[in-house]
């Protein structure tokens, strides 16, 4: 087994899945601001799975007896349009699916079956996310600003609730 390489691909993947984290964290902050609710929260939750992709990479690098970088591989793009946001997060996703099936490929060519079956096992939940995006964009598409507009008035019922006011 050549462990450097496998230690080398599972870096490069919590430098993209760190670089995931904080772009779709900042989505959900922004997203949280103007309202959007289930965007906000599926922005946030596809990121705490990135962090738990990162989490198993951090893992099995330690396994191999490597050690972990934690750099994110790009800068956050300050996008605050919610169209554009799924368009960089599906086209993210898209590459992340690429990219963990060429280093599965590098995993076995190395001899490394655990790393392989890692990154094909995440490859799975990328796909999902990719799914996620592609769904809410489409909605997006179909239903327009209606669509983003219903999201903040839920939010806007749900704060001014007298049972709310009542309890706190």
């Amino acid at each position: 087994m050549n462990r450097e390489k496998s230690i080398e691909l599972l870096n490069k993947a919590i430098a993209e899945e760190l670089t995931a984290i904080h772009q779709y964290m900042y989505f959900h902050f922004v997203l949280d601001d103007l309202g959007y609710d289930l965007l906000a929260s599926i922005f946030k939750k596809t990121a705490i799975d990135e962090m738990l992709h990162t989490e198993r990479f951090a893992e099995r690098i330690l396994f191999l007896n490597g050690e972990i970088e934690m750099k994110p591989a790009k800068n956050i793009e300050h996008i605050r349009d919610p169209e554009e946001m799924l368009k960089w997060a599906m086209k993210a996703e898209e590459e992340a699916v690429d990219m963990y099936n060429e280093f599965a490929l590098e995993a076995s060519e190395a001899k490394d079956a655990g790393t392989k079956q890692l990154f094909e096992s995440v490859i799975m939940d990328e796909e999902r996310h990719y799914d996620t995006f592609s769904t809410e964009l489409e909605n997006l598409e179909k239903f327009g600003k209606e669509y983003l507009s219903q999201q903040a008035m839920e939010r806007s019922k749900r704060l001014g609730s007298p049972m709310r006011n009542q309890n706190g």
